[in-house]
């Protein structure tokens, strides 16, 4: 991205993220989620930091939060209340304390403090003589709300210190917070008085103290998370928590000392793997330099501190874009159109592709190409689009015309929107159909090979109902197919042998018995020489497809809109439960790697597929034209005078059958 983009880009997220972070921290109202929001912040950070020279003083990242509302009287902390930069992986982890150790004398120790980051309204407690005098909001880091006659109804917030020899002034930090059952308990009295549930326990947590009768505050099942012990100011972190809870407030429980990186690692995988279990809701990890004296002597870099990270988990929700949008035809004719996204993390995995289902939810979300839009995961598992940020859209972009996209993708296909029905599909074609020609071409020569799948037996096995799917043909026992008219008992058995038998097939052979559209046996080779798993391939970018020599745009896009459909994947996973593991074949050492030749007339010894299977099987490629490229013209009888021609002219060698196959017993 040159610097008039990124200039463009980084007004455009400043404003968002300004008009986010008001409405969350002012308003008390959450116009995306936090992990969205994170998103933004993240990719305006890494954009300022490429172009520092557009670093202002009023960006998102030079400041805390928005100011606080006149609601309560203004109090000043006395000392700041700090945010926290974010990491995103155990790389960024490792530079965040890169960073830290050049700035130290080379023997200084380094121990570390980990505690779970809650997910509610950050508060500091004021304790004088061991009594509760004053609660703070974070505000804007500097000026805060005083908020003490609606924490003092908190039940597990002391009005009195417990223990002996409590300091004169005692100052706590610490998240406001509702348990996640608790939630769940109002929500329920809610719809039972057919009243408007509330959104998410932050923004009600962040509500109930921030009301102006402490009635209400003493109504809701609010609690105090300490997570900081600021005056008096101790040796340690890990010292600080036990003074803490020697106080009698409460704290996570999930808090751990350290003395290497690899153990905080380790911690932020234990907390990552039970996080679902917390009673409180929890988006990532605090991990500090645990002794106090090296934390203050690294000091504050603009408004973080640099002894002290999040580590940001997996993101339910994030922000990405849009980078094309292709249209998938199922089983079923109906034709699925797919965001193609630029990849991202959400919860957990990559994602780089979602459906759009049809037209009509296109119109919906104003979805165009090149739109910035907000991701999550239908049910922690399928890739959806949430909203589009418009305030992000490029000046470019144009309304997608999905009738054009579909004439441009497929010009040879007729589609029709049957009456009542919101999806497009193939014009003339019944589902049946298409699951038979589907089925026949998995069980081709070309792909999985698998004898007595023909034209007429598939007709006999979908026509009967016994096959829904190609992953349909794994469960057929023989006395379904024996009863069959086109079955005896013997033909039966063969059938379904030859097909439990095609369970590990090479990997080239398996991705085209798939048929995705416009990939043949060549192009097959390439991607299993590329990915080596179907599991590669099915994660691959645009951009790793089009690295591969004899892939372009078209190809690429329909190898995306292949791997990118639910039916397709469902299949998928299907076909590995039930066994079929296909197997890559390092062709590397073989005799004819980085050959290539055609073949043109009739062998006598065998046919056309047959002797091109050969050569693939000894590691060469095989084309449909003669190029400068071109090893050898293969030529049986009868060969095509265009191509011996194009050979001559070329200096292409030209070899017979009898040569050829010697060739092949190399």
């Amino acid at each position: 991205m040159n610097r008039t983009a990124a200039a463009e880009r980084i007004h455009k997220l400043r404003e968002l993220i300004n008009d986010y972070r008001y409405h969350y921290h002012v308003l008390d109202q959450s116009t995306m989620s936090e992990a969205a929001a994170d998103s933004l912040k993240h990719e305006l950070s890494k954009l300022e930091a490429e172009f520092p020279d557009l670093i202002t003083s009023d960006s998102p990242t030079q400041r805390v939060a928005g100011k606080p509302l006149d609601k309560f009287q203004k109090i000043p902390h006395q000392t700041r209340m700090i945010s926290l930069a974010d990491v995103f992986s155990f790389a960024e982890l490792e530079d965040w304390n890169a960073r830290n150790r050049k700035l130290l004398d080379q023997d200084t120790k380094i121990n570390y403090f980990t505690d779970i980051k809650m997910d509610g309204l950050a508060c500091a407690l004021h304790y004088e003589n061991g009594i509760l005098k004053q609660a703070v909001t974070r505000g804007d880091g500097l000026v805060g709300e005083d908020v003490t006659m609606n924490v003092r109804t908190i039940k597990n917030v002391p009005l009195k210190l417990r223990g002996v020899n409590i300091p004169p002034k005692v100052e706590l930090r610490g998240e406001i917070v509702i348990f996640k059952d608790d939630f769940e308990k109002l929500n329920q009295a809610q719809i039972k008085k057919q009243e408007k549930p509330f959104a998410n326990p932050r923004n009600l947590a962040a509500g109930s103290i921030r009301q102006l009768d402490p009635k209400i505050a003493a109504a809701r099942p609010l609690r105090f998370i300490a997570y900081d012990l600021v005056e008096p100011d101790l040796a340690s972190f890990e010292v600080a928590y036990q003074a803490i809870n020697d106080f009698g407030l409460q704290t996570s429980g999930q808090y751990q000392a350290t003395t290497s990186l690899d153990e905080v690692k380790s911690e932020i995988t234990r907390l990552a793997n039970r996080r679902q279990s917390f009673p409180f809701n929890t988006d990532g990890m605090v991990i500090k330099i645990n002794q106090r004296p090296i934390f203050h002597q690294l000091g504050i870099v603009g408004k973080t501190p640099r002894a002290a990270v999040a580590f940001k988990y997996p993101a339910e929700e994030a922000t990405t874009k849009v980078s094309d949008i292709v249209i998938s035809i199922g089983r079923t004719g109906a034709a699925t159109p797919i965001a193609i996204l630029e990849p991202v993390q959400v919860a957990g995995s990559t994602v780089q592709h979602a459906s759009l289902h049809n037209a009509d939810e296109i119109t919906r979300l104003d979805l165009r190409i090149g739109d910035t839009v907000i991701v999550y995961k239908a049910g922690d598992i399928i890739p959806q689009i949430k909203t589009v940020l418009t305030k992000l859209r490029p000046n470019t972009t144009k309304p997608f015309d999905y009738l054009s996209a579909l004439k441009t993708q497929y010009p040879e296909l007729e589609f029709e929107r049957p009456s009542g029905e919101v999806v497009y599909r193939v014009k003339g074609e019944t589902s049946d159909f298409i699951l038979k020609r589907q089925i026949e071409y998995y069980a081709s020569r070309p792909a999985l090979n698998i004898e007595g799948l023909g034209e007429k037996n598939v007709a006999a096995l979908v026509d009967a109902g016994l096959l829904h799917s190609i992953s349909d043909l794994y469960h057929l026992e023989v006395n379904q197919v024996a009863n069959l008219e086109r079955f005896a008992k013997l033909s039966a058995q063969n059938l379904i042998t030859a097909i439990q038998s095609s369970k590990n097939p090479p990997l080239a052979k398996f991705i085209t018995a798939l048929g995705i559209r416009h990939v043949g046996a060549q192009t097959a080779v390439s991607l299993a020489q590329s990915f080596h798993s179907i599991d590669n391939l099915i994660i691959a970018t645009k951009e790793q497809l089009l690295a591969i020599p004899d892939i372009g745009e078209v190809v690429a896009e329909s190898i995306l809109a292949y791997f990118a459909d639910e039916d397709n994947l469902a299949q998928l996973a299907e076909l590995k439960k039930l066994g079929l593991k296909p197997v890559y074949q390092d062709k590397s050492s073989l005799p004819l790697v980085g050959q290539s030749y055609i073949i043109t007339g009739t062998l006598t010894s065998m046919g056309r597929q047959a002797a091109e299977d050969k050569l693939r099987a000894l590691g060469a490629s095989i084309t449909s034209s003669v190029t400068k490229t071109t090893t050898a013209l293969i030529c049986g009888e009868k060969p095509g005078t265009s191509k011996t021609q194009k050979a001559e002219k070329l200096g292409i060698k030209t070899i017979f059958e009898a040569e050829f196959l010697e060739l092949i017993q190399k």
